[in-house]
């Protein structure tokens, strides 16, 4: 855990950041995936596993964005 804590303080908010956009946000057209992930999910229609492994893997870098910033709040 200690591991996973320091790999995650080395990397600058300035690149985690850009990252969480540009995942948000991918692909550009015609709809963001995150934004279809989640209409799926509010419809009650995202059961397929490749569906909901796409929707965290375009989560992930926001996740991690949302884990720094509580550790650095708390520190």
């Amino acid at each position: 855990m200690k591991i996973m804590w320091s790999f995650l303080d080395k990397i600058p908010y300035a690149i985690l950041i850009i990252i969480a956009v540009l995942m948000l946000l991918a692909p550009f057209k015609p709809m963001p995936h995150v934004v279809e992930k989640l209409i799926m999910l509010k419809n009650g229609v995202l059961t397929k596993p490749i569906d909901i492994f796409d929707l965290f893997y375009h989560l992930i870098p926001t996740i991690l964005l949302a884990m720094k910033i509580v550790r650095d709040v708390r520190n």
